[in-house]
């Protein structure tokens, strides 16, 4: 038997997060009982209900995973609120619905680059967990040149809201100017390789205002050793592709 959260999560119907809030709003039924958060259950022998509807073992949807090249402008939601295109909008019809497709984790609207998506409810748990620090590579154009000292204080870590940013790895790429006369960022900037081990919320960019060299375009290339952009096959903003055997191996590892 299993906690019901993570059945629900193993079959592809909602993060553990969401399914815990599904079991706690009264939506999910085990045999005509409504459940309680922590009950466990066995997909086998007991009846599981989401929303009236009854949850069949042999339903299970096959696990899918993705590697996005996220746009920007595309929230890193299944839904929007406001009405803004999401990152599931970019899938095909057939993985939109019944897949229970999710992102895991989140890039801002503004940025873009290498974004996870799944079905298998346990692993997305598990790369978003914060004792897990998968780490993540991004190339960050920056206004200004920040001195070596700057950089120096960026990867030992900063204050935000309190607490210490984890160590990071940066390094310069390049500098020169970015833009046009007529852009307001036009200028002076430098091109950054930024690796972190943790996902606070807007990290980067919050950093990087804080020391004086705010961000202008942010750009993930790669998660751990899974790389948006393989010699064989290049993704255009939007576009996906369903990740290797050993990049699911490696992910399963963590």
């Amino acid at each position: 038997m299993e906690r019901l959260q993570k059945l629900l999560s193993q079959w592809g119907i909602a993060s553990r997060r969401h399914a815990e809030e599904m079991i706690q709003a009264g939506r999910v039924r085990v045999n005509g009982e409504i459940a309680r958060l922590g009950q466990k259950a066995d997909p086998m022998s007991d009846r599981i209900e989401v929303n009236g509807k009854l949850i069949k073992s042999s339903n299970r949807p096959e696990q899918i995973y993705l590697l996005l090249n996220k746009p920007a402008g595309t929230v890193s939601t299944c839904s929007d609120p406001q009405g803004r295109p999401t990152v599931l909008n970019l899938l095909p019809a057939s993985l939109q619905s019944g897949q229970g497709i999710y992102p895991v984790g989140r890039l801002d609207a503004d940025s873009t680059g290498a974004l996870l998506l799944t079905n298998d409810g346990e692993l997305a748990f598990r790369l978003i967990h914060p004792r897990h620090s998968v780490p993540k590579t991004y190339e960050v154009w920056v206004e200004g040149k920040p001195p070596e000292n700057i950089l120096q204080k960026w990867r030992e870590g900063v204050i935000l809201e309190g607490k210490k940013t984890l160590p990071c790895e940066i390094r310069v790429l390049e500098t020169g100017y970015k833009g046009d006369r007529a852009t307001p960022h036009y200028g002076e900037c430098t091109l950054l390789e930024v690796i972190l081990k943790e996902g606070r919320n807007r990290q980067i960019r919050r950093v990087a205002e804080q020391l004086g060299y705010p961000v202008i375009q942010l750009h993930r290339t790669a998660i751990g050793p899974i790389q948006l952009q393989l010699p064989q096959q290049k993704l255009l903003p939007g576009e996906y592709r369903h990740l290797t055997a050993k990049e699911i191996n490696f992910l399963q590892s963590q």
